[in-house]
């Protein structure tokens, strides 16, 4: 199984990532996780992805490209599911060569619909503790009664705001690769409201009538 996720910034796409992993044994390629993991592993490109983080610069795309192809690779090329990866045109472009090159082209692409208001309101009611890294919604997955609250806050990039920008940024930049994979018979639009468990469960229906 060889699987896109796709979607705007707060659709949920790390959660139902971790779900499908757990479900069909697949390997969540996220690009932010394979840039942390090679620069604390200090490999050649971890190297050149940190030169840039440093500097508080985004990480080019030709080095993302080579993380990405080398975790695709380290898995065979097959059963994962990409998370956070293409983000641009030119990267789906470069996606697609390198899948064909090695007889392992995506089977979907899934794309979770999601209103900008309702994300919006879902990225600025999380939180994150300070010390652990552990997210938290307010209502949905409130933090614990015996958490100090002051160890609970928001980032910076969850307020209202900056989220509107997020996603405005995301429908220039991102966004095209809807009409990309749709073109390729790739795209399956999946309803993401509802409840994690909702959400995943209508991917699974979807992946169903694909096999």
């Amino acid at each position: 199984m060889r699987l896109l996720l796709f979607g705007p910034p707060g659709a949920g796409k790390g959660t139902q990532a971790r779900k499908l992993v757990d479900r069909y044994t697949l390997t969540q390629i996220a690009t932010g996780n394979i840039i942390r993991a090679a620069m604390k592993n200090d490999t050649p490109v971890g190297r050149e992805a940190k030169s840039y983080v440093e500097q508080g610069e985004l990480v080019p795309d030709d080095v993302v490209r080579k993380l990405a192809e080398g975790a695709i690779a380290d898995e065979g090329y097959d059963d994962f599911i990409l998370d956070g990866y293409p983000r641009t045109l030119q990267q789906a472009t470069w996606l697609t060569t390198f899948l064909s090159e090695h007889d392992a082209s995506l089977q979907a692409v899934l794309s979770l619909e999601v209103d900008d208001e309702e994300i919006v309101d879902r990225l600025s009611k999380r939180r994150v503790h300070a010390e652990t890294g552990e997210n938290y919604h307010l209502d949905v997955n409130p933090p614990p009664a015996d958490v100090d609250e002051e160890l609970i806050v928001q980032r910076p990039d969850d307020k209202p705001e900056t989220v509107r920008n997020r996603l405005s940024v995301y429908r220039d930049q991102t966004e095209p690769l809807k009409s990309y994979y749709k073109e390729r018979d790739l795209l399956v639009p999946v309803d993401g409201t509802g409840t994690p468990d909702e959400v995943h469960e209508r991917i699974a229906d979807t992946l169903t009538t694909l096999a």
